[in-house]
Protein backbone atom coordinates (compact mmCIF):
# COMPACT_ATOMS: atom_id res chain seq x y z
CA UNK A 1 0.00 0.00 0.00
CA UNK A 2 1.37 3.09 -0.98
CA UNK A 3 1.51 6.39 1.12
CA UNK A 4 1.85 10.22 0.74
CA UNK A 5 5.54 11.09 2.04
CA UNK A 6 4.33 14.46 3.33
CA UNK A 7 1.68 12.89 5.46
CA UNK A 8 4.72 10.06 6.88
CA UNK A 9 6.90 13.27 7.79
CA UNK A 10 3.85 14.99 9.23
CA UNK A 11 3.03 12.38 11.33
CA UNK A 12 6.28 11.55 12.45
CA UNK A 13 7.54 15.31 13.20
CA UNK A 14 4.66 16.14 15.05
CA UNK A 15 5.08 12.63 17.30
CA UNK A 16 8.77 12.90 17.74
CA UNK A 17 8.03 16.99 18.52
CA UNK A 18 5.77 15.59 21.24
CA UNK A 19 7.86 12.94 22.62
CA UNK A 20 9.99 13.18 25.24
CA UNK A 21 13.91 13.03 24.57
CA UNK A 22 15.88 10.79 26.41
CA UNK A 23 18.09 12.99 27.79
CA UNK A 24 15.09 15.35 29.44
CA UNK A 25 14.25 14.72 33.01
CA UNK A 26 12.77 16.08 35.46
CA UNK A 27 14.42 18.88 37.18
CA UNK A 28 16.71 18.22 40.16
CA UNK A 29 17.39 20.73 43.20
CA UNK A 30 20.63 19.04 43.22
CA UNK A 31 22.85 21.11 41.04
CA UNK A 32 19.78 23.46 39.33
CA UNK A 33 21.84 25.32 36.52
CA UNK A 34 21.56 28.79 36.85
CA UNK A 35 21.06 28.91 33.42
CA UNK A 36 17.17 28.62 32.82
CA UNK A 37 15.85 27.74 29.83
CA UNK A 38 14.26 31.41 28.98
CA UNK A 39 17.91 32.87 30.07
CA UNK A 40 19.40 30.90 27.72
CA UNK A 41 17.11 32.22 25.21
CA UNK A 42 17.80 35.76 26.24
CA UNK A 43 21.28 35.61 25.88
CA UNK A 44 21.39 34.12 22.30
CA UNK A 45 22.41 29.98 23.38
CA UNK A 46 25.18 29.22 22.45
CA UNK A 47 27.38 31.35 19.78
CA UNK A 48 31.00 29.44 19.34
CA UNK A 49 32.00 26.07 18.20
CA UNK A 50 31.05 23.18 20.78
CA UNK A 51 32.04 19.51 20.42
CA UNK A 52 32.09 16.20 22.26
CA UNK A 53 34.31 13.46 23.07
CA UNK A 54 32.77 9.82 24.24
CA UNK A 55 34.95 7.64 24.79
CA UNK A 56 33.08 4.34 24.21
CA UNK A 57 35.77 1.66 24.19
CA UNK A 58 35.62 -0.13 27.53
CA UNK A 59 34.79 -4.16 27.63
CA UNK A 60 31.91 -3.58 30.24
CA UNK A 61 33.87 -6.28 32.88
CA UNK A 62 31.89 -5.32 35.67
CA UNK A 63 28.19 -6.26 33.99
CA UNK A 64 29.06 -9.70 33.96
CA UNK A 65 28.21 -9.67 29.96
CA UNK A 66 29.84 -10.78 26.89
CA UNK A 67 28.20 -7.51 25.26
CA UNK A 68 30.10 -4.27 26.16
CA UNK A 69 27.36 -2.15 28.32
CA UNK A 70 27.65 0.55 25.96
CA UNK A 71 25.72 -1.67 23.19
CA UNK A 72 23.91 -3.08 25.35
CA UNK A 73 20.32 -3.02 24.16
CA UNK A 74 16.61 -2.14 25.53
CA UNK A 75 13.70 -0.70 24.66
CA UNK A 76 15.34 -1.48 21.03
CA UNK A 77 17.81 0.98 21.53
CA UNK A 78 21.57 0.26 22.50
CA UNK A 79 22.79 2.54 25.15
CA UNK A 80 25.07 4.68 23.03
CA UNK A 81 22.53 5.83 20.87
CA UNK A 82 21.17 7.12 23.65
CA UNK A 83 23.85 9.03 25.07
CA UNK A 84 24.05 10.19 21.78
CA UNK A 85 20.92 11.66 21.10
CA UNK A 86 20.91 13.30 24.49
CA UNK A 87 23.83 15.46 22.87
CA UNK A 88 22.48 15.22 19.06
CA UNK A 89 19.08 16.95 20.27
CA UNK A 90 21.36 19.89 21.39
CA UNK A 91 21.09 22.49 18.26
CA UNK A 92 24.73 24.01 19.63
CA UNK A 93 26.51 20.95 20.28
CA UNK A 94 28.47 20.72 16.38
CA UNK A 95 30.19 17.57 16.19
CA UNK A 96 30.00 13.85 18.90
CA UNK A 97 33.44 11.81 18.18
CA UNK A 98 33.07 8.51 19.48
CA UNK A 99 35.53 6.55 20.18
CA UNK A 100 35.31 3.05 20.02
CA UNK A 101 37.18 -0.14 20.19
CA UNK A 102 38.40 -0.92 16.51
CA UNK A 103 36.73 -4.41 16.65
CA UNK A 104 33.33 -2.37 17.59
CA UNK A 105 33.91 0.20 14.50
CA UNK A 106 31.38 -1.57 12.69
CA UNK A 107 28.84 -1.85 14.86
CA UNK A 108 29.19 1.24 16.00
CA UNK A 109 28.52 2.58 12.32
CA UNK A 110 25.71 0.34 11.79
CA UNK A 111 24.08 2.29 14.72
CA UNK A 112 25.44 5.36 13.75
CA UNK A 113 23.16 4.24 10.36
CA UNK A 114 20.63 2.27 11.84
CA UNK A 115 19.19 5.48 14.43
CA UNK A 116 20.18 7.99 12.00
CA UNK A 117 22.30 9.83 14.21
CA UNK A 118 23.63 12.67 11.72
CA UNK A 119 26.46 14.55 14.60
CA UNK A 120 28.56 11.74 14.51
CA UNK A 121 31.87 10.75 13.83
CA UNK A 122 33.95 7.28 14.74
CA UNK A 123 37.76 7.35 15.75
CA UNK A 124 39.48 4.20 17.10
CA UNK A 125 40.17 4.20 20.60
CA UNK A 126 43.74 3.45 23.04
CA UNK A 127 44.47 0.46 25.30
CA UNK A 128 43.22 2.96 28.10
CA UNK A 129 40.62 5.36 29.06
CA UNK A 130 43.10 8.50 28.70
CA UNK A 131 44.43 7.39 25.48
CA UNK A 132 41.18 7.17 23.77
CA UNK A 133 39.77 10.41 24.90
CA UNK A 134 43.38 11.70 23.67
CA UNK A 135 42.78 10.07 19.96
CA UNK A 136 38.98 11.74 20.10
CA UNK A 137 40.52 15.09 20.98
CA UNK A 138 43.39 14.70 18.47
CA UNK A 139 40.43 13.89 15.85
CA UNK A 140 38.42 16.50 16.60
CA UNK A 141 42.03 18.73 15.28
CA UNK A 142 42.71 16.88 12.23
CA UNK A 143 40.67 19.46 9.71
CA UNK A 144 42.51 22.37 10.74
CA UNK A 145 42.47 25.62 13.49
CA UNK A 146 39.54 27.09 11.84
CA UNK A 147 37.55 23.72 12.09
CA UNK A 148 38.38 23.00 15.40
CA UNK A 149 35.90 23.78 18.07
CA UNK A 150 36.38 26.41 21.12
CA UNK A 151 35.14 24.04 23.98
CA UNK A 152 35.33 20.19 24.05
CA UNK A 153 32.92 18.36 26.40
CA UNK A 154 34.19 14.79 27.38
CA UNK A 155 31.47 12.65 28.84
CA UNK A 156 30.91 8.67 29.58
CA UNK A 157 28.90 6.98 26.51
CA UNK A 158 27.18 5.03 29.40
CA UNK A 159 25.80 7.76 31.02
CA UNK A 160 22.75 9.04 29.13
CA UNK A 161 20.84 10.95 31.30
CA UNK A 162 22.19 14.57 30.58
CA UNK A 163 20.09 17.41 30.97
CA UNK A 164 20.85 20.71 27.93
CA UNK A 165 20.21 22.93 30.90
CA UNK A 166 23.95 21.06 32.67
CA UNK A 167 25.32 20.82 29.38
CA UNK A 168 24.39 24.86 28.53
CA UNK A 169 26.38 25.81 32.18
CA UNK A 170 29.22 23.31 31.99
CA UNK A 171 30.04 24.79 28.08
CA UNK A 172 29.87 28.52 29.67
CA UNK A 173 31.84 27.94 32.56
CA UNK A 174 34.63 26.01 30.51
CA UNK A 175 34.61 28.80 28.29
CA UNK A 176 35.31 31.60 31.39
CA UNK A 177 37.33 28.96 33.60
CA UNK A 178 39.28 27.18 30.84
CA UNK A 179 38.21 23.74 32.78
CA UNK A 180 35.11 22.19 34.63
CA UNK A 181 33.64 19.40 36.13
CA UNK A 182 30.70 18.21 37.64
CA UNK A 183 31.06 16.75 41.48
CA UNK A 184 28.40 14.77 43.12
CA UNK A 185 28.40 14.85 47.14
CA UNK A 186 29.57 11.17 48.27
CA UNK A 187 27.29 8.73 49.48
CA UNK A 188 29.22 6.55 51.77
CA UNK A 189 32.20 7.39 53.70
CA UNK A 190 35.76 6.68 52.59
CA UNK A 191 37.65 4.67 54.67
CA UNK A 192 41.71 3.65 54.60
CA UNK A 193 43.28 0.69 55.26
CA UNK A 194 45.95 -1.10 56.10
CA UNK A 195 47.94 -3.96 54.55
CA UNK A 196 46.53 -6.26 56.71
CA UNK A 197 42.97 -5.12 56.27
CA UNK A 198 41.98 -3.30 58.61
CA UNK A 199 40.77 0.06 59.08
CA UNK A 200 43.61 2.61 59.10
CA UNK A 201 41.41 5.79 59.33
CA UNK A 202 38.23 7.42 57.84
CA UNK A 203 37.69 10.81 55.65
CA UNK A 204 35.18 13.46 56.71
CA UNK A 205 33.00 12.75 53.68
CA UNK A 206 31.79 16.49 53.85
CA UNK A 207 35.39 17.78 52.81
CA UNK A 208 35.17 15.23 49.75
CA UNK A 209 33.01 14.84 46.67
CA UNK A 210 32.84 12.37 43.77
CA UNK A 211 33.96 13.22 40.29
CA UNK A 212 31.22 12.95 37.63
CA UNK A 213 30.95 13.87 33.93
CA UNK A 214 30.62 15.52 31.73
CA UNK A 215 33.76 17.55 31.90
CA UNK A 216 34.13 20.75 30.24
CA UNK A 217 37.59 22.36 28.66
CA UNK A 218 38.72 24.83 25.81
CA UNK A 219 40.10 22.82 23.28
CA UNK A 220 43.49 24.49 23.13
CA UNK A 221 43.89 23.04 27.48
CA UNK A 222 42.62 19.72 26.87
CA UNK A 223 44.64 19.65 23.83
CA UNK A 224 47.89 20.21 25.29
CA UNK A 225 47.09 18.55 28.25
CA UNK A 226 47.30 15.05 26.10
CA UNK A 227 50.40 16.10 23.96
CA UNK A 228 52.59 17.18 27.18
CA UNK A 229 51.25 14.52 29.60
CA UNK A 230 53.48 11.41 30.31
CA UNK A 231 53.32 7.84 29.20
CA UNK A 232 52.57 6.79 32.89
CA UNK A 233 49.49 9.26 32.68
CA UNK A 234 47.93 8.10 29.58
CA UNK A 235 48.73 4.43 30.98
CA UNK A 236 47.12 4.81 34.32
CA UNK A 237 45.29 8.07 34.77
CA UNK A 238 41.57 8.69 34.73
CA UNK A 239 41.43 12.14 36.00
CA UNK A 240 41.08 14.79 32.76
CA UNK A 241 41.07 17.63 34.83
CA UNK A 242 44.30 16.56 36.81
CA UNK A 243 45.90 17.05 33.37
CA UNK A 244 44.67 20.13 32.71
CA UNK A 245 45.56 21.32 35.98
CA UNK A 246 49.32 19.51 36.06
CA UNK A 247 50.29 20.55 32.55
CA UNK A 248 48.56 23.82 31.61
CA UNK A 249 48.09 25.21 35.20
CA UNK A 250 44.27 25.11 34.95
CA UNK A 251 42.40 24.97 38.06
CA UNK A 252 38.82 23.50 37.25
CA UNK A 253 36.07 25.10 38.71
CA UNK A 254 33.84 22.62 40.03
CA UNK A 255 30.05 22.46 39.58
CA UNK A 256 27.46 20.26 41.64
CA UNK A 257 25.51 18.17 39.12
CA UNK A 258 21.72 16.42 39.30
CA UNK A 259 21.43 13.17 40.27
CA UNK A 260 20.40 11.82 36.84
CA UNK A 261 24.49 11.93 36.28
CA UNK A 262 24.78 8.42 37.43
CA UNK A 263 26.61 6.11 35.54
CA UNK A 264 25.55 2.58 34.25
CA UNK A 265 28.16 0.24 35.87
CA UNK A 266 26.73 -2.90 36.70
CA UNK A 267 24.20 -5.27 35.53
CA UNK A 268 21.37 -4.43 37.41
CA UNK A 269 21.95 -0.54 36.27
CA UNK A 270 20.85 -1.86 32.75
CA UNK A 271 17.50 -2.23 34.46
CA UNK A 272 17.36 0.86 35.85
CA UNK A 273 18.11 2.71 32.95
CA UNK A 274 15.49 0.96 31.10
CA UNK A 275 12.75 2.14 33.90
CA UNK A 276 13.57 5.51 33.86
CA UNK A 277 14.14 5.77 30.20
CA UNK A 278 10.71 4.02 29.80
CA UNK A 279 9.09 6.20 32.48
CA UNK A 280 10.13 9.57 30.96
CA UNK A 281 9.70 8.86 27.73
CA UNK A 282 5.71 8.08 28.49
CA UNK A 283 5.23 11.21 29.81
CA UNK A 284 3.83 12.27 26.39
CA UNK A 285 2.02 10.65 24.11
CA UNK A 286 0.29 12.03 20.68
CA UNK A 287 -3.31 10.31 19.78
CA UNK A 288 -3.86 10.28 15.78
CA UNK A 289 -7.90 9.24 15.03
CA UNK A 290 -10.28 9.82 12.22
CA UNK A 291 -12.80 13.01 11.45
CA UNK A 292 -15.39 10.74 12.40
CA UNK A 293 -17.38 12.91 15.54
CA UNK A 294 -16.75 9.04 17.57
CA UNK A 295 -13.54 9.18 16.89
CA UNK A 296 -12.97 12.80 18.02
CA UNK A 297 -15.40 11.85 21.11
CA UNK A 298 -12.98 8.97 21.93
CA UNK A 299 -9.55 11.38 21.60
CA UNK A 300 -11.51 13.34 23.89
CA UNK A 301 -11.64 10.91 26.47
CA UNK A 302 -8.26 9.24 26.59
CA UNK A 303 -7.05 12.73 26.73
CA UNK A 304 -8.76 13.51 29.38
CA UNK A 305 -8.58 10.28 31.21
CA UNK A 306 -4.25 10.66 30.47
CA UNK A 307 -4.36 14.20 31.65
CA UNK A 308 -0.59 13.45 33.12
CA UNK A 309 0.85 12.97 29.76
CA UNK A 310 1.49 15.86 27.63
CA UNK A 311 -1.18 14.55 25.07
CA UNK A 312 -2.30 15.95 21.66
CA UNK A 313 -4.70 14.60 19.48
CA UNK A 314 -4.27 15.04 15.75
CA UNK A 315 -7.74 14.81 13.51
CA UNK A 316 -7.38 14.30 10.26
CA UNK A 317 -4.05 15.18 9.87
CA UNK A 318 -3.58 16.59 6.00
CA UNK A 319 -6.44 14.16 5.15
CA UNK A 320 -5.20 11.09 6.84
CA UNK A 321 -8.02 9.32 8.33
CA UNK A 322 -6.74 6.37 11.21
CA UNK A 323 -10.37 4.48 11.46
CA UNK A 324 -13.13 1.88 10.87
CA UNK A 325 -13.85 3.44 7.55
CA UNK A 326 -10.33 2.24 6.31
CA UNK A 327 -10.14 -0.49 4.04
CA UNK A 328 -6.89 -1.61 5.09
CA UNK A 329 -5.77 0.55 7.90
CA UNK A 330 -3.03 -2.07 8.93
CA UNK A 331 0.04 -1.60 6.13
CA UNK A 332 -0.96 2.23 6.89
CA UNK A 333 0.04 1.40 10.72
CA UNK A 334 2.96 -0.22 9.55
CA UNK A 335 4.54 2.27 7.02
CA UNK A 336 4.21 4.79 10.07
CA UNK A 337 5.53 2.79 12.13
CA UNK A 338 8.81 1.42 10.65
CA UNK A 339 9.22 5.77 9.83
CA UNK A 340 8.90 6.72 13.73
CA UNK A 341 10.95 4.26 15.02
CA UNK A 342 14.55 5.29 14.31
CA UNK A 343 13.70 8.63 16.10
CA UNK A 344 12.84 6.85 19.10
CA UNK A 345 8.98 7.19 18.62
CA UNK A 346 7.02 3.66 18.83
CA UNK A 347 3.71 4.32 16.97
CA UNK A 348 0.83 1.41 17.31
CA UNK A 349 -2.45 1.00 15.96
CA UNK A 350 -5.85 0.25 17.44
CA UNK A 351 -8.73 -0.28 15.42
CA UNK A 352 -12.42 0.52 17.25
CA UNK A 353 -15.44 -0.67 15.05
CA UNK A 354 -18.39 1.83 15.44
CA UNK A 355 -20.44 0.28 17.60
CA UNK A 356 -24.50 0.13 17.84
CA UNK A 357 -25.74 1.49 20.90
CA UNK A 358 -24.25 4.00 23.32
CA UNK A 359 -23.60 1.24 26.26
CA UNK A 360 -21.67 -1.09 23.57
CA UNK A 361 -19.56 2.18 22.67
CA UNK A 362 -18.60 2.95 26.37
CA UNK A 363 -17.55 -0.66 26.87
CA UNK A 364 -15.43 0.25 23.83
CA UNK A 365 -14.31 2.81 24.93
CA UNK A 366 -12.82 1.76 28.17
CA UNK A 367 -11.23 -1.24 26.21
CA UNK A 368 -9.36 1.26 24.07
CA UNK A 369 -8.29 3.23 26.81
CA UNK A 370 -6.63 0.14 28.94
CA UNK A 371 -4.95 -0.71 25.84
CA UNK A 372 -3.87 2.50 25.31
CA UNK A 373 -2.61 2.91 28.67
CA UNK A 374 -0.86 -0.24 28.76
CA UNK A 375 0.75 0.82 25.51
CA UNK A 376 2.00 4.19 26.58
CA UNK A 377 3.56 2.92 29.66
CA UNK A 378 5.38 -0.43 28.56
CA UNK A 379 6.39 0.80 25.18
CA UNK A 380 6.63 -2.79 24.32
CA UNK A 381 9.12 -2.36 20.88
CA UNK A 382 7.31 -5.82 19.72
CA UNK A 383 3.91 -4.38 19.32
CA UNK A 384 4.76 -1.77 16.98
CA UNK A 385 3.53 -1.09 13.73
CA UNK A 386 0.97 -4.05 14.77
CA UNK A 387 -2.48 -3.10 14.51
CA UNK A 388 -4.87 -4.02 17.92
CA UNK A 389 -8.79 -4.75 18.03
CA UNK A 390 -10.38 -3.12 20.80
Amino acid sequence: MEMNQNITDDVVKCATDRAADPGIFPACKAGKSEYTASERSSRGGVDFPVSVVLPAGGTGERTGLRTPKQFCTFLGRPLISYTIHAFERVSWIQRIMVVVAKENTELMTDIIQRYQHTKVQTVPGGSTRHRSICNGVLALGEDGEDKRPEVVIIHDAVRPFVEEDFLYKIVMTAKEQGAVGAIRPLVSTVIATTSEGYLDHTLERAKYRASEMPQGFTYDIIYQAYKRCSESDLEFGTECLHLALQYCGTNAKLIEGPPTLWKVTYKRDLAAAEFIIKETLSQSACVITGPSLHAVTLAGALWKAFGTFGMVHLRGLDGLAISGTMTEPAPLIMELASAAKPRNVLLFGIQLHQPNDLEQWERSALRVAEITSALIRERNPALVGQLLQA
